[in-house]
């Protein structure tokens, strides 16, 4: 077997001894293929991975950069408590648009904000609310630097920053890559190394999606 091959099949492992069948979540899957976003999202361990996240924080408030169909949306707004709630931004109309149908299906429509727009434009609107406590990015990666500079305006001591596709098959080790996602990564990792605000760490990532990484940060003051 190819490295890919056992990847996937440890992946179904995984899902079949510790994810039980969830037919809402079989159906966003579906209906994004369906709508033809790009086949993107995470895994469903990784997703699981996320709805963990927000429960070891206790978290109750949750931004996340990147929607696409809500398939990661809908992992975390269902770990949070009644009062809890997801802000998402999305750059693209029709995956909002996709996301929110989907998010209606699993019932947690009134837990998540949608916000279409350049992330950018979107994070400073969002300062004066109530600090985040989890925070999620996987989003267009050449702009990562610019949304760990804005994400800890809107952070508190002890939230919680995980950026996915961060080692992209290897390729971040590319020091001369004109590649702007792996230009961003670089970039994102040369700010966070000692970084006076962030605690960090990162880990490779070996699956369904293929080769890639996390980076998980916490924010100490």
């Amino acid at each position: 077997m190819s490295n890919l091959d056992t990847w996937k099949k440890v992946d179904q492992y995984f899902i079949d001894q510790l994810i039980p069948a969830d037919p809402v979540m079989e159906n966003v899957l579906k209906a994004n293929e369906e709508a033809e976003l790009p086949s993107i999202d995470v895994s469903a361990t990784q997703g699981k991975m996320l709805q963990l996240f927000v429960k070891m924080k206790a978290a109750k408030n949750v931004l996340e950069i990147g929607t696409l169909g809500g398939y990661s949306t809908i992992w975390m707004a269902k770990a949070l408590p009644e009062n809890g709630h997801v802000t998402t931004l999305e750059f693209n109309p029709k995956h909002a648009e996709v996301a929110a149908r989907n998010m209606e299906m699993a019932g947690v429509r009134d837990k998540v904000e949608v916000i279409v727009g350049p992330a950018l434009d979107a994070l400073p609107t969002l300062e004066g609310r109530e600090p985040f406590d989890f925070i999620f990015i996987d989003a267009d990666k050449n702009n990562n630097p610019h949304y760990i500079k804005e994400v800890l305006k809107l952070s508190k001591h002890g939230t919680t920053i995980l950026v996915d596709n961060v080692v992209r098959d290897g390729r971040l080790l590319d020091s001369e890559s004109k590649d702007k996602s792996i230009m961003g990564i670089r970039e994102m990792f040369d700010l966070l190394n000692n970084h006076p605000q962030l605690d960090s760490t990162a880990f490779q990532t070996v699956g369904s999606k293929g080769y890639d990484g996390f980076v998980l940060a916490v924010v100490t003051k």
